[in-house]
């Protein structure tokens, strides 16, 4: 969450993408990465990008469980982000090597969280659950909380985010077009990689 203000959170379908995306994020200024576990190709393709990208810490999103946590870390990925809270992924998380970064939409579900030790949890989804405004409420009754908001996340309103006190990054999927994965159109992607970068 400190590696910079934008966490992509990236649907890849071709594992053969994976590299190229990945050096053109970090040509952006963007050393981080989220693969979300949504498709056959995403074990793949954080496997390519950890091994072939020096300088990019590569992570695993939508883990659901215990045996995605064990998949992504045999992977390569260097985090873990869930959508939600979990009763038994948060233990099997708590004995897992990988670092996991759960979801809350609530503050009862951020309590839950914050009742096991963990101060740094993904909102989500941001814009449907109260976007920077209900955060914002946040900031005052759980100040160790540290968000990284996701969904509905644009250049529009990252600053919005950004600018609450118990925010630490954003999550979007913005910076990581599926057209221009599809098209492999790179140098796309690494421009909004540096519009992202910069908003921190």
């Amino acid at each position: 969450m400190a590696a910079g203000p934008v966490i992509p959170v990236v649907m890849i379908e071709r594992a053969a993408d994976a590299v190229a995306l990945a050096r053109a994020l970090l040509a952006g200024g963007i050393g981080v990465i989220e693969v979300t576990l949504r498709t056959p190709a995403a074990l793949d393709a954080i496997r390519a990008i950890a091994s072939e990208v020096e300088g990019i810490v590569t992570g695993a999103g939508t883990v659901l469980d215990a045996a995605q946590l064990d998949a992504a870390l045999d992977a390569g990925a260097r985090f873990a982000v869930a959508p939600g809270v979990a009763p038994k992924l948060l233990d099997a998380a708590g004995q897992h090597e990988l670092a996991l970064l759960p979801g809350a939409a609530t503050a009862s579900e951020s309590m839950a969280l914050l009742e096991r030790g963990i101060v740094h949890q993904k909102f989500f989804p941001a814009g449907a659950s109260g976007g920077a405004g209900y955060l914002a409420s946040l900031v005052s009754p759980l100040p160790q909380v540290r968000f990284c908001p996701t969904g509905g996340i644009t250049p529009a309103n990252a600053r919005d985010y950004l600018g609450l006190a118990n925010v630490a990054c954003v999550g979007g999927s913005w910076v990581t077009p599926g057209d221009a994965i599809a098209g492999g159109d790179w140098a796309r992607i690494e421009k909004l990689a540096r519009e992202a970068a910069a908003l921190g």
